[in-house]
């Protein structure tokens, strides 16, 4: 154990899970909160079991594109999380299109995917399934194909030309698959779609059809993975969440050109929310579970 102390909560792992999914949707900035009872409670438990003693290739899928560069909510999870399994000893690589690909190439392993051919989705995830053998696959904060087999923001804009397939990457897979997301136009949003012509938007959201065998839901899909990784940390009795910067990441992909998905902005914000409200959840889930410094 690291230099932090844990106290062992007197919460059972089901309750736990119900406390952090509650805290993940709390501000229901997008409707999350009021699908929350339309999945069966203790799915960031479910979602952590997936990845528990994965020695194996993780492939995590991430980046929602916006004018011609990526979003922060996404990313910064994604590498938050890559950094989590890789320090408990599975190998993740990251898959996703350029400019993401191109920035990232340096630093992480990286499968690149085709932008703007949804056409070549179907036999890149073929390809790329064959050769890295995954033992899961997680999608943070990725557009999800709609029924009419095209991309969308929540915007209602048609982002197609700008977006890469990962979707025949969950439903192609034989291993387990996860997905998070915040809004309904994202992978693994398929698993509520019905539920999604509830939510009160202008324009209507014009949901993903594509499912996964656990979602996530969360205000900031970044914020989903401390969901995973709240569990992760207590089986290895390693505080990964305390190792998680979202702050420093922000910095990292802002200087290779991200923007905010909502103001469209290149600043240190996800969803338009600052980095503190990231570390202010990240720190209420940490309490719940019983680390502390």
């Amino acid at each position: 154990m690291n230099q932090h102390t844990f106290t062992k909560s007197n919460l059972d792992e089901e309750q736990l899970s119900h406390k952090i999914e509650d805290i993940l949707v709390k501000r229901n900035l997008r409707g999350m909160k009021d699908l929350q009872d339309k999945l069966t409670a203790g799915y960031c438990l479910r979602a952590a079991n997936l990845l528990k003693n994965v020695t194996g290739t993780v492939l995590i899928g991430t980046g929602f594109p916006v004018n011609d560069t990526f979003e922060t909510d996404g990313p910064v999870g994604a590498l938050i999380l890559y950094q989590a399994l890789e320090n408990l000893g599975a190998k993740p690589v990251l898959v996703c299109g350029t400019p993401m690909a191109a920035a990232f190439q340096y630093d992480y392993r990286i499968c690149v995917i085709s932008v703007g051919n949804q056409g070549l989705g179907l036999a890149e995830a073929k390809k790329a399934l064959a050769h890295y053998d995954p033992q899961a696959i997680i999608s943070i904060e990725r557009p999800g194909l709609a029924a009419d087999n095209c991309y969308y923001n929540m915007r209602g804009e048609n982002i197609s030309s700008r977006a890469a397939c990962f979707d025949f990457f969950l439903t192609e897979a034989t291993c387990p698959t996860i997905a998070i997301g915040d809004g309904g136009n994202e992978i693994g949003m398929g698993n509520v779609k019905e539920h999604l012509s509830t939510l009160d938007f202008t324009p209507a959201i014009i949901p993903s059809v594509t499912r996964c065998d656990e979602l996530i839901i969360s205000d900031v899909s970044n914020w989903g993975v401390y969901g995973v990784l709240a569990f992760l940390s207590l089986w290895s009795q390693r505080d990964l969440l305390a190792q998680a910067y979202p702050e420093n990441v922000l910095k990292y992909i802002s200087d290779l050109g991200s923007v905010d998905g909502v103001t469209r902005k290149n600043e240190l914000t996800e969803d338009s929310l600052p980095a503190s409200q990231g570390i202010a959840l990240i720190s209420q889930v940490r309490a719940l579970i019983g680390f502390s410094c």
